[in-house]
């Protein structure tokens, strides 16, 4: 088990949900949500997380469609997931994020939060439920 916090990512177009993990207490918090489509604008906030935060890795949700093929935002999210890496020099981890907004959904429908009012926070409860996938199997290492 890698050693450190992580920051998680839902990578989308419009926005990152981003979450933090702790692998060694297998816990997960979503954090915040970067909405902007400018890659400034989206590496300038993930540097001060970085800098607040100190990760020792990355975890990216890695989307495909249901039955494993890949599809337009797979290649999008490798290519986040390589800027990353080349960025920090950390080690980064792709994971299978099939499911995770069902799961997103599903814990924000238990904590109360239905309807408009999931859409501010999906994006980051999604990115928390990728780095619990990846507190169960560890996924593809980019780096």
């Amino acid at each position: 088990m890698h050693e450190g916090t992580v920051l998680g990512f839902d990578f989308g177009e419009k926005r990152i949900g981003v979450a933090l993990g702790e692998p060694l207490l297998g816990i997960a918090s979503p954090l915040l949500t970067i909405s902007s489509e400018a890659n400034d604008v989206r590496f300038a906030a993930i540097g001060k997380l970085v800098d607040e935060w100190q990760p020792s890795g990355f975890v990216v949700g890695l989307p495909a469609h249901m039955d494993g093929n890949p599809h337009a935002m797979t290649a999008l999210c490798r290519k986040f997931a390589q800027r990353l890496h080349g960025r920090y020099q950390l080690p980064v981890w792709l994971v299978d994020e099939r499911l995770t907004s069902a799961i997103a959904e599903g814990l924000l429908e238990e904590a109360g939060v239905r309807g408009r009012k999931q859409k501010p926070v999906l994006d980051q409860v999604a990115a928390q439920a990728i780095v619990m996938a990846w507190f169960e199997d560890q996924g593809e290492r980019v780096s």
